[in-house]
């Protein structure tokens, strides 16, 4: 029996859980960049960003391919550029939730 597909979507979330492999992926969304693009976007070292394309590549998030003497990433599927869309919504509607709760309670506190 294959995993169960909540526990296949818990490893997707893990794999999502590091800055540095969704600041890779928000930047594949505009195309394929070979890694030197990407290590001039992203201040990091060359082998955390090495690392983190791996554990990317190896979750089926990005797919590589060797262009002369450069690897050129890409998004594998754009169902990932709607998951990292469907984040910012969500971060935007809880954001907003608790900017209105705030003035809330900073109405409550002038008032006392």
């Amino acid at each position: 029996m294959g995993v169960p597909l909540y526990q296949a979507k818990a490893e997707l979330f893990r794999t999502l859980g590091h800055p540095v492999r969704i600041r890779v992926l928000e930047l594949l969304q505009a195309g394929p960049r070979p890694v030197r693009d990407l290590l001039a976007d992203i201040d990091v070292e060359p082998s955390n960003l090495s690392q983190q394309l791996g554990v990317l590549r190896r979750a089926g998030l990005v797919s590589s391919a060797r262009t002369g003497s450069s690897v050129v990433y890409t998004l594998s599927t754009p169902a990932v550029a709607d998951l990292l869309a469907a984040g910012r919504r969500i971060l935007s509607a809880v954001l907003t939730d608790r900017d209105e709760l705030l003035v809330q309670i900073d109405a409550e506190r002038q008032q006392s």
